[in-house]
């Protein structure tokens, strides 16, 4: 007997009886379906089916043909079968292969023949349900209306067809329409397997409205989770969904309307009397009238807020109004584009700021990597859609911190300081101030002791933190199982001390407030803005900076042997380090790659995710900066470079302080100035060694815990070591004391990294899920310019390159770079440019803190600057402005 066919009760948060199903399993009455039977209803008929035993929901009536009537018709074409495989091997971005391939299984499921008793039990639900109605057929695939992907818009609904011939015939088209070009496009970009994935049809009785639309419980412009979003034309909803009509708008939020538009409405989709929808015009004195009075905009919202209840999650919901003023649902589905809101365990109002826009990777992280990060970081770190957000509401809200708090923020990233300012000014998003408030400029425990000039100090600490990272990787050799893990916390507390020690943070604070107070003193004095940029050319102990010039290192000893060259050049894996040995120069061309390996190996994109392959794990990531470098750079460029700098700088200084001595008072300045540049050359390059220490640090980490990984997959506890990826720190101590690992929830987080992977997270939101958007109030900006954050100085024009894969970078002298964001393993291919924009990014974080060691114009921080800027274009930077010039 069939799984199917079994007794099944149904659980849901309202009692229903339990049923058995006697029918044929290819037609499903709604009434039969709960939320638990996606696998053969598909998502909207799942979900239509657990909505039709809602009390006070109406649905109406109808039945589905199950994903085993689909099943029955594939079966009977074998061609499939070879148009699946290929269709598995494409890229997303393959659009003719699919367009191909997809057509060509769509005619193959309308041309052939549909068994005869899949064709009898549809005509039989049809007998039963009325024949002579008119029904709306709607596809229902299994991957569809899932809370990571909707499928909204891919799969085709037809409406009013009336006749069990025409239904049949629409029924066809709705299993062919799961091989659409934007279906299998979007299963492919949503890591979904199209030989898992069926149709489902949904056959439900024509509701013939006088107003429908859709309805948002969450507002679709803000993600404010506490606003309906409601949607109204005359007539079918159709109007609305396909964008056909300026709809009226309807925003609810606490049971009253707080705003509305009225659309112009011109024309308004109807049922055709021979079956079929027709556009209809609307008479003039129509045309601005509501489709709705504000009663039926809050009972609306009201039905959308329960139905989001049930399904645990904000809903795109699908009605029509009837003419006896009910409220029919004819679809209910998962809003997936919102950004989901950290859970912080309580009510409290929260400004949730983004760690990644800081740190320069805003892709997701896997749940191990965000457990870490966790661990480690000082202030408290919440999670949503695999990425970190700190909340600020309570320095905010305090008028003591509050003027820190915008000015460090906003100096950083003005759109996160102005999206600050945005909410303070509006008032009611923060939480109270604390009664104990301090005056504005008070701050527990007085002002720091000053830090002497003394390179001593940062020697120091630069010892301090490499003899640490020295004896955590001869300490964890002998570690393992949940000793091992016992170790890495108790070492993240010393990771900790470190990282956060006090004169730690006097040098880095101090290099940067003497470049602020420098480039501020010399706009006011001599009119020049950007001086610092120039004065910190080639500053002495910046690891980030030296890796990039050591790179040019590695280029010298591959470039002069043309074997080792064209090996390179054919690498298309990571033991290509073996091959080099009998190649002409290979020997020594192995040991430079090694060597620098040795001090940089720890290093990757997104390294503050533990999980992210490091270039120590994947060498063959550096393979094209190598030869980038070795085909675009001159012997020495490295040690030139940086002398270069160095003597840029010293000129710079000589003539600014010459400038300043014949100012009145000029003495005076001279000297504070000459101050202020040595603490720039003295701490400036320590900035970037922290990071260093700690991605350090986590790749000791990464290479026990691996070890111990290999050994729970030898052992069948897990099925592939990776899977330690979907774990957070404790799951894994669990399963190295138990030898037992939750399989399903490893399999879920997987699902989940994947949809997270298509989410843009926001810099700024609130604990109601607003995305609070920042703007550049400026108007120094040319016509047609991008703005951005000016980073460093400097104008510079050249060919764009669009870069959004480090792996893939392909450049030629005088490129300019333009990408999403630049953490420290992007400094390499520094060393091949003349300027750089990114999306995100601000003064201190380590892309433009290189930028400007390098000498590089740089604008940061400019929105869409990967899709507005194209590949090739020829663009203008203006480091000094903060703009970008489109020329061509």
């Amino acid at each position: 007997m069939r799984a199917e066919q079994q007794s099944t009760a149904v659980s849901t948060s309202h009692p229903i009886k339990t049923f058995t199903l006697t029918s044929d399993p290819y037609v499903l009455d709604l009434r039969e379906i709960d939320a638990t039977r996606v696998a053969l209803a598909g998502g909207k008929g799942a979900h239509l089916g657990a909505l039709s035993h809602l009390e006070g929901i109406r649905v109406p009536p109808g039945f589905c043909v199950t994903t085993e009537a689909f099943r029955r018709v594939v079966t009977q074409a074998p061609s499939i079968d070879g148009a699946l495989d290929r269709l598995s091997c494409l890229d997303a971005d393959d659009r003719s292969a699919i367009r191909a391939f997809s057509a060509a299984i769509r005619r193959t499921l309308q041309d052939v023949a549909v068994p005869g008793e899949v064709t009898a039990a549809i005509t039989l639900a049809l007998a039963r349900a009325g024949e002579r109605s008119a029904y709306a057929v709607r596809s229902s695939a299994t991957a569809e209306d899932s809370p990571t992907a909707s499928f909204a818009g891919q799969h085709d609904t037809y409406l009013n067809i009336v006749g069990p011939a025409a239904i049949l015939e629409h029924v066809r088209r709705a299993w062919a329409s799961l091989f659409t070009e934007r279906a299998v496009t979007y299963r492919i970009r949503h890591g979904l397997d199209h030989r898992t994935t069926r149709m489902a049809v949904v056959v439900q009785r024509m509701a013939v409205p006088q107003a429908a639309g859709v309805l948002f419980t969450a507002d679709p412009v803000t993600s404010n989770r506490r606003v309906v979003s409601v949607e109204a034309a005359f007539g079918l909803g159709e109007a609305v969904v396909c964008g056909l009509v300026d709809s009226d708008i309807y925003k609810v939020r606490d049971g009253a309307v707080v705003a509305r538009e009225i659309g112009a409405k011109r024309l308004a989709v109807h049922a055709g009397a021979a079956g079929g929808t027709e556009e209809r015009a609307i008479e003039a004195g129509r045309r601005a009238q509501p489709a709705l009075t504000d009663a039926q905009a809050l009972r609306l919202a009201a039905l959308g807020r329960r139905i989001e209840a049930h399904f645990g999650r904000p809903q795109d919901i699908e009605w029509c109004l009837t003419g006896d003023d009910d409220i029919e649902i004819v679809q209910s589905r998962p809003i997936t584009t919102l950004f989901p809101v950290p859970d912080a365990g309580d009510d409290a109002r929260r400004v949730y700021v983004s760690v990644g826009h800081g740190q320069m990777m805003t892709d997701a992280m896997r749940p191990l990597g965000i457990s870490l990060y966790q661990h480690v970081a000082l202030p408290t770190m919440y999670e949503a859609g695999g990425r970190l957000f700190v909340d600020v509401a309570p320095r905010l809200a305090s008028p003591a911190t509050r003027p820190g708090v915008l000015e460090a923020l906003g100096r950083s990233d003005p759109l996160v300081g102005d999206a600050l300012r945005t909410i303070v000014e509006r008032g009611g998003l923060l939480p109270p101030a604390p009664e104990d408030d301090r005056p504005a400029g008070a701050a527990a425990g007085g002002a720091p002791v000053p830090i002497a000039t003394d390179p001593a100090v940062v020697d120091e600490l630069i010892r301090t933190s490499r003899a640490s990272v020295a004896a955590l990787g001869r300490d964890i050799r002998t570690m393992s199982g949940p000793a091992l893990l016992d170790f890495i916390l108790a070492d993240i507390q010393e990771l900790r001390r470190i990282t956060f020690d006090s004169r730690s943070t006097q040098v880095i604070t101090a290099g940067m407030e003497a470049a602020w107070w420098l480039d501020e003193r010399l706009e006011a004095w001599l009119g020049e803005k950007g001086a610092a940029d120039t004065l910190a050319l080639s500053v002495p102990r910046n690891i980030t900076s030296e890796m990039g010039l050591a790179l040019l290192d590695v280029a010298d000893v591959v470039r002069p042997h043309p074997e080792v060259m064209a090996f390179l050049d054919g690498v298309e894996d990571d033991a290509f380090l073996d091959g080099l040995d009998e190649l002409d120069g290979g020997r020594e061309a192995r040991e430079a790659i090694e060597g620098y390996l040795e001090r940089y190996g720890m290093r990757c994109v997104g390294e503050i995710d533990i999980t992210r392959p490091r270039w120590g794990e994947r060498p063959s990531a550096l393979v094209p900066m190598i030869l980038g470098n070795a085909r675009n750079a001159e012997a020495g460029a490295g040690r030139r470079r940086f002398e270069q700098g160095r003597r840029q700088a010293w000129e710079k200084e000589q003539d600014v302080l010459e400038r300043l001595r014949a100012l009145p008072g000029g003495a005076d300045k001279a000297r504070e100035a000459k101050r202020m540049i040595d603490r720039v050359r003295t701490f400036s390059g320590y900035r970037e060694d922290p990071k260093y220490c700690i991605v350090s640090r986590f790749y000791v980490y990464k290479q026990a815990l691996m070890g111990e990984a290999g050994r729970l997959a030898a052992a069948g506890v897990l099925r592939e070591p990776e899977d330690v990826f979907y774990l957070t720190l404790p799951e894994l101590g669990d399963v190295l004391r138990t030898h037992a690992a939750d399989h399903g929830r490893i399999a879920e987080r997987r699902q989940a990294f994947a949809a997270h992977q298509a989410l843009t997270p926001p810099r700024v939101m609130t604990s109601e899920g607003e995305v609070v958007t920042g703007a550049y109030r400026r108007d120094d900006v040319p016509a047609g310019a991008l703005a951005g954050l000016p980073v460093s100085a400097g104008t510079v024009e050249g060919r764009a390159r669009v870069i959004l894969d480090l792996g893939e970078a392909e450049l030629e002298p005088g490129d300019i770079l333009v990408t999403t964001g630049t953490d420290p393993s992007w400094s390499p291919l520094f060393v091949a440019i003349t300027g750089l924009v990114t999306e995100v990014g601000g003064l201190m974080t380590h892309g433009t803190v290189i930028a400007r060691e390098y000498g590089l114009p740089a604008v940061v921080g400019v929105e869409d600057a990967t899709r507005r800027i194209r590949d090739g274009q020829r663009i203008r930077v203006h480091g000094t402005g903060g703009y970008v010039e489109l020329l061509a």
